[in-house]
């Protein structure tokens, strides 16, 4: 599976010990290689943002582990994995603040969401070149307040960010669907 980006090798290990199908191990690479992208630009777009990149990139290349529970949710839509992934990660030793992951990515929305949380929620996006504009605000105004920037040209710059991501994903959603989901 040489298509696929590396993971961290800690979730690699995960993966491998919970026996994630190749479909599901192809994501998370796809969506860790996007975080990884997003992460740096972050770190060169605004210097005074306080994040940790470790976390995101922990979070984006296992966020959805809890589908080798829910194998269905591979090729259907589901939010089973969410609250499976998180306890899978716990039970494995995973502490909360990366095992949270599992259960905050789809719920950009709700209180207490950090910018490590709208990051993996960004990546998981963006990788197929999906854009939801809640979310990107979000991420926007946390950018804008910790850089003491003007919104507008946050956005300007995220847009740009997020065009040059989604030019790329026709490939990335061919390596995805080059893995069998079982």
């Amino acid at each position: 599976m040489t298509d696929i980006p590396p993971l961290p090798a800690a979730a690699a290990r995960l993966l491998e010990a919970v026996a994630a199908p190749p479909r599901l191990v192809a994501h998370l690479g796809l969506v860790h290689e996007v975080a990884r992208t997003v992460a740096d630009w972050c770190a060169a777009a605004c210097p005074a943002l306080v994040l940790d990149r470790e976390a995101v990139l922990f979070g984006a290349a296992t966020h959805d582990i809890g589908k080798a529970v829910h194998r269905e949710e591979l090729a259907a839509p589901g939010s089973a994995h969410e609250r499976a992934g998180y306890e899978l990660l716990l039970a494995h030793g995973v502490p909360e603040r990366l095992a949270r992951f599992a259960r905050t990515h789809a719920r950009w929305g709700e209180p207490g969401v950090t910018v490590e949380d709208l990051l993996v929620s960004l990546a998981d996006k963006a990788w197929k070149n999906s854009r939801v504009r809640d979310l990107e605000d979000r991420v926007v105004d946390r950018l804008a307040t910790a850089g003491r920037r003007e919104p507008w040209e946050v956005f300007l710059e995220l847009d740009d960010l997020l065009t040059r991501i989604g030019d790329d994903a026709p490939r990335r959603l061919a390596v995805q669907a080059a893995h069998p989901v079982r």
